[in-house]
């Protein structure tokens, strides 16, 4: 199979050593991964569990954010995805769709000097003209706060679909020539270079929390090779030990892309 795959249970019950790891020693044991992706899944369970309402979830997940941000810093970690929103959730309820946005604008404030004060950037995957004009505009604010910034960057899915993508990149392939002269090259670095992120590159590892084994419509063309990791922890309990995990399991793997050992 292209891709490896791995569950595990919450780092402080698999594997203690490599939960209590600091991002030096990770860096100094091996690769660490340039680019780390994560589908943020189990802010409804971690709610439903507390018996709060849903929203108590997601507000509570920033604080897992603020944690991988920061632990992804100090890994020197080039790339940060996070699944923030996707296509389908718009299907949710208009109330918890309204607080989500809400969740994200307040987030983006709040965050801004803490970003900064990391050196981070901030990128934005998807369909970023569904979003509401408030949201847009609050993104826009926050990229040009950071435009200074030079460290990692911090790529948002929103609006996002791993299967949309690829449905506009061929869009925007074939569009490039509207008069029909000439046919396009349709091959995969053309369209690699028509993605939301092209020029970024694929990730190394994605991590998913609260236990579910499905990519869920996510970087569908860029997780080919990517290693996979999951956790059964709900993304409001994730912090930056199970982040360090994930990369100590991922610097145990060997990556051979399709050849043999």
């Amino acid at each position: 199979m292209p891709s490896s795959l791995r569950r595990t249970r919450p780092a402080r019950d698999h594997d203690g050593a490599a939960a209590s790891l600091s991002p030096q020693e990770l860096r100094r044991r091996g690769e660490v991964p340039r680019h780390i992706a994560i589908i943020m899944d189990g802010n409804g369970r971690w709610a439903r569990a507390r018996g709060v309402p849903r929203l108590m979830g997601h507000r509570a997940g920033r604080e897992s954010v603020r944690e991988v941000v920061k632990g992804g810093v100090a890994l020197g970690v080039e790339v940060l995805t996070l699944y923030t929103f996707s296509t389908e959730n718009w299907n949710r309820p208009a109330r918890e769709v309204h607080s989500l946005m809400g969740v994200l604008r307040q987030t983006l404030r709040a965050e801004r000097r803490d970003l900064r004060a990391n050196n981070v950037r901030l990128g934005v995957l998807g369909r970023i003209e569904d979003l509401p004009a408030d949201v847009r505009a609050t993104l826009e604010e926050t990229q040009a706060y950071l435009a200074g910034s030079t460290g990692m960057l911090l790529n948002l899915a929103l609006s996002y679909s791993g299967r949309a993508e690829i449905v506009d990149a061929v869009r925007a392939l074939l569009g490039a020539d509207p008069g029909g002269r000439d046919a396009p090259r349709v091959d995969e670095a053309s369209i690699a270079r028509h993605l939301y992120g092209a020029g970024l590159p694929d990730p190394d590892l994605l991590i998913r929390t609260s236990g579910e084994m499905r990519l869920s419509n996510f970087m569908l063309w860029q997780l080919a090779y990517t290693e996979l990791w999951v956790t059964d922890t709900l993304w409001p309990d994730f912090r930056r030990r199970h982040l360090f995990q994930a990369v100590a399991d991922y610097q145990r793997r060997e990556r051979r892309f399709g050849r043999v050992d």
